[in-house]
C-alpha cells in the first residue's frame, strides 16, 4: 500500500515538474516494412538516433516509434506498440524550440518604408504544429473535413516441400472527420481473411475470418466535448484495448472529464460480447504552451463477466518532458477486487506498469530505461517469423536499458540489454542486442544495418546474426530491401539444436500517387529440413 502510494504521489508530482521547451515536427509514415517503419520529415536536423515519435490523438501524444535511424529528410523507426502502422498515418518528435534573435534593422538614407514581401514575417514552417495559445481560435461552428483511408488485398503463400497454402487478406480503414464539415466523424478498420480452398471453415466461424479493430462515430459537442459510440479505443486509457458501446468526454479549460459504459470483445475471436460489460469514468489534465507539453490521465473501471464482477481497478498515465530533452512515460493499473474460491474482497494489487525515460545526452548520444511489467499482448493476427515472434514475446517485459551513439554523421551505434526477472525464476529471459547502422553508404547509395542477438530463457539459448541493405532506386517511385539473418537455437530441455539461415527480400513500387504494390519474400533454410518459404504480396490504393 504504501509503495502504490509512493508511486502514485511521484507520478503526480512529475505534472508539475519544471519542463524544457520544445516544439512539435511533423512527418508521415512514407514505408512500412515488416521490421521498420519510415518516416519523412521536412528535415531531420533537430531529431537524434533513439528519440520518440508520438501518434497525436486530439490532443493526445501517444508514444509509438523509437528512432533507430535517419537521413536528411527521413527517420528508419522501430514500433513501440503492437499495433500495425499504415502507410500515410503521420507521427510528430518533440525538438527543442530554436530561439532566433530578431534581425538587425539597417538604416537606409532617402528610403521611405515599403510592406514589400522581404519586409513581412516569414511564414510558418507547415510540418510544425501549432500550440494552442499560437494557433489563430476557429469559429465555434467551424469544423472542417479531412478523411483519410485506403483499401488493400493481399495474399500470404507459404511453401513447405509439396505442401502449399495460400492464405488473402483484405483490410479497409477509414478515418473521417467532420464529415461534410458537420460534427459527426468516424473511425473504421475492418480486415476480411480466408484460405484459399478452405471456405468452409469461413462459414463455420465466421467471426473469426472477419475482424472489426475499429467502428465508430463521434459527435463532437464542441472543439473539446464529444460522444462516441462503437467500438474505438479510447486513447486516454490506451491500455484497455478496444471498447465497444459509448464514450463520453468533456473539457474543461485544461482538465477533461469522461465515461465508458459498454462491453470489451470477445477472448477468442474479438467479435462483440455483451456478456463481458464494463463502465468507468476518467480524469484528466494536459497542457501545452510555449512548446511544453504534459498529460495525465487517472481512471477507476469495473469489469464483469456473466453479470458477477470479473475485475475493478484504477488506471494511471502519464508523460511529460521533465527537463531538457529527458522524456517520461509511464502508466500502471491497480486491482482494487478479488475473488478466489468464491470469496470476494477488496485489495490492492498492481497488474500492470509501464515506466520509460529517455534522455538525449548530445546530438550524438542517447539513452533510455524503460521497465515493463504489462500482461503478455494477446494477437489475433500476425505475419512474423518464428524467431522474430519468439524475441518479442522474451523481452517484452522486463528491465530494458538501450543506448545510441552516432560517431559520424552516416554511421550509428546502438546496444540494448533486456532482463526478465520473477522471485521464482520460473521466467526468467536475457537478451542483448547490438546494431551498427550505415544511413548511408557513399558512390552507391545504400543504407547498411548489421544486428547481433542473444537470448537465453530457461528452455532455449539462441543466436542471431544479420546484416540488411536498403536502397531507394527511383526516388518516390521504387525501393527494396534485402536481409540475411543466421540462427542458432539450443534447446536445453531437449538437447536439441537447430541452424538456420533467413534470407528476405521486399520491393515497394508506387504505381501512382495513392496506389502502391508491395511484394515480399522470405526463405528459412535448414539442412535436416525443408525449405520454409513465404511470398507476400500487397496492393494498396489511399485515398
Amino acid at each position: 500500500m504504501r509503495q502504490i502510494a509512493a508511486i502514485l504521489s511521484c507520478c503526480f508530482a512529475i505534472t508539475v515538474y519544471c519542463q524544457a521547451q520544445t516544439t512539435l515536427l511533423k512527418g508521415t509514415a512514407s514505408y512500412v516494412s515488416s521490421q521498420n517503419v519510415y518516416v519523412k520529415f521536412a528535415s531531420t536536423e533537430d531529431i537524434a538516433k533513439g528519440d520518440t515519435l508520438f501518434s497525436q490523438k486530439d490532443s493526445l501524444l501517444l508514444p509509438f516509434l523509437v528512432v533507430k535511424d535517419k537521413s536528411s529528410t527521413s527517420c528508419v523507426c522501430t514500433s513501440l506498440l503492437p499495433e500495425k502502422v499504415q502507410t500515410g498515418t503521420e507521427f510528430v518528435a518533440r525538438v527543442p524550440l530554436q530561439e532566433r534573435p530578431p534581425k538587425p534593422i539597417k538604416e537606409a538614407k532617402n528610403e521611405t518604408p515599403n510592406t514589400t514581401q522581404d519586409s513581412l514575417p516569414p511564414p510558418s514552417n507547415p510540418n510544425v504544429l501549432q500550440t494552442p495559445e499560437t494557433e489563430e481560435k476557429p469559429d465555434a461552428a467551424e469544423f472542417k473535413q479531412k478523411i483519410k483511408g485506403r483499401v488493400s488485398a493481399a495474399s500470404y503463400s507459404n511453401f513447405i516441400g509439396e505442401e502449399v497454402t495460400h492464405r488473402m487478406r483484405y483490410a479497409f480503414t477509414l478515418q473521417g472527420n467532420n464529415l461534410g464539415n458537420s460534427r459527426f466523424s468516424t473511425d473504421n478498420y475492418i480486415t476480411f481473411r480466408h484460405t484459399v480452398g478452405e471456405w468452409s471453415e469461413v462459414q463455420d466461424n465466421f467471426s473469426d475470418a472477419l475482424k472489426i479493430y475499429a467502428l465508430s462515430v463521434k459527435y463532437d459537442l464542441d472543439k473539446t466535448s464529444s460522444i462516441s459510440l462503437g467500438r474505438k479505443i479510447n486513447q486516454r486509457i490506451s491500455s484497455m484495448g478496444a471498447i465497444d458501446g459509448l464514450q463520453v468526454e468533456k473539457g474543461l479549460g485544461n482538465f477533461m472529464v469522461g465515461g465508458i459504459v459498454g462491453s470489451r470483445p470477445n477472448f477468442q475471436d474479438y467479435g462483440f460480447d455483451l456478456n463481458l460489460l464494463q463502465a468507468g469514468a476518467y480524469i484528466g489534465h494536459a497542457t501545452q504552451k510555449d512548446g511544453k507539453q504534459q498529460q495525465s490521465t487517472l481512471a477507476i473501471v469495473e469489469q464483469r463477466n456473466g453479470g458477477a464482477t470479473d475485475r475493478r481497478f484504477v488506471y494511471f498515465q502519464h508523460s511529460n518532458n521533465l527537463m531538457k530533452d529527458l522524456n517520461f512515460f509511464g502508466s500502471m493499473e491497480v486491482d482494487l477486487y478479488e475473488n478466489l474460491n468464491g470469496e470476494a474482497k477488496n485489495k490492492l494489487n498492481m497488474t500492470n506498469m509501464l515506466l520509460t525515460l529517455r534522455q538525449k545526452l548530445s546530438k550524438k548520444t542517447s539513452l533510455s530505461l524503460s521497465y515493463d511489467n504489462r500482461k503478455n499482448t494477446l494477437f489475433y493476427e500476425s505475419y512474423k517469423n518464428y524467431i522474430d515472434q519468439l524475441v518479442d514475446v522474451e523481452t517484452r517485459q522486463g528491465l530494458r536499458f538501450n543506448f545510441n551513439y552516432r560517431p559520424f554523421k552516416w554511421v550509428t551505434w546502438g546496444a540494448n540489454v533486456n532482463w526478465r526477472f520473477q522471485k521464482s525464476d520460473l521466467n526468467l529471459s536475457k537478451n542483448g542486442n547490438t546494431y551498427l547502422n550505415f544511413s548511408r553508404i557513399p558512390w552507391i547509395g545504400v543504407q547498411a544495418s548489421l544486428t547481433a542477438n542473444l537470448l537465453q530463457t530457461n528452455y532455449l539459448s539462441s543466436k542471431m546474426f544479420g546484416l540488411r541493405l536498403t536502397r531507394e532506386i527511383i526516388p518516390g517511385k521504387l525501393s527494396c530491401e534485402a536481409n540475411f539473418r543466421m540462427v542458432d537455437y539450443h534447446y536445453t530441455t531437449y538437447e536439441s539444436t537447430v541452424k538456420q539461415s533467413i534470407m528476405g527480400f521486399d520491393v515497394s513500387i508506387n504505381l501512382t500517387r495513392k496506389l502502391a504494390l508491395y511484394l515480399y519474400y522470405e526463405g528459412t533454410f535448414e539442412k535436416e529440413r525443408d525449405a520454409f518459404q513465404r511470398v507476400n504480396m500487397k496492393l494498396i490504393q489511399r485515398f
